[in-house]
């Protein structure tokens, strides 16, 4: 997986592995790799808000002296 994937790729990514998951499209080793990739673009994800946030909250406070 890139490390430099926007936000919303990596969401559609993560629709994807769920769509195969609920659709039993995946077998056992499919799986496992699947919900590796899933952990790391939740990570990404989670990062990514978190980053942008913070950015906001900078802004903001700029913006109010």
């Amino acid at each position: 997986m890139k490390k430099n994937i926007r936000y919303e790729e990596a969401v559609h990514r993560l629709e994807e592995i769920v769509e195969k998951m609920e659709n039993d499209e995946l077998d056992v080793d499919s799986l496992s790799d699947k919900l590796k990739e899933a952990q790391q673009l939740i990570k990404l994800c989670k990062d990514k808000l978190t980053k942008t946030d913070e950015n906001i909250k900078k802004l903001l406070n700029i913006e109010k002296k």
